[in-house]
């Protein structure tokens, strides 16, 4: 018989991803070191409009973890866990940099038990270069004209540069 060390894990990152960020890659590196494979998941958020299309966050993940091998970058729609449940992902990935994130997550966690009780929320808080970095602060630098080098892969710098007037 197996022990649990003899199954392959796969964790289900989700987020919106407008834009990826130096702080969802190095969560999806160290997803790497838990899981035997994650799945970045790209998610349309109601309350949120995203400056970059689904398809450009897809593929802008698939080119910034092209050489990390166990990542699949897709879309989802709906509830996340029933995302994790068609995936056969058994944990939920997800990053805390505040307080404030962490009250979010564990609720988020603790529904997502009840509405699937067989998958788990594992939490984890990024290394301290990328702890201040937000998907909503990049978007306000880069509309305001300034450089977002320093926050994100030069794919995704140069694809936000690209936007911007007078570009």
């Amino acid at each position: 018989m197996a022990d649990a060390t003899d199954r392959p894990s796969h964790a289900l990152f989700p987020g919106t991803f407008d834009p990826p960020t130096f702080g969802h890659l190095d969560l999806i590196r160290r997803g790497l070191a838990l899981f035997d494979r994650v799945t970045v998941a790209v998610a349309a958020h109601p309350s949120k409009h995203a400056s970059l299309t689904a398809e450009e966050r897809i593929a802008l993940l698939e080119a910034i973890t092209a050489d990390l091998e166990g990542v699949v970058v897709t879309r989802i729609e709906g509830l996340v866990v029933d995302a994790a449940e068609q995936l056969g992902c058994s944990q939920i990935l997800r990053g805390v940099r505040s307080g404030t994130d962490f009250d979010y997550e564990v609720t988020m966690a603790r529904t997502n038990r009840e509405l699937l009780p067989r998958i788990d929320t594992v939490l984890l808080v990024p290394d301290a270069p990328y702890a201040h970095i937000t998907s909503t602060l990049v978007r306000q630098i880069a509309g305001l004209g300034g450089s977002v080098r320093a926050f994100v892969p030069a794919a995704v710098a140069e694809v936000l540069e690209a936007r911007r007037p007078g570009a």
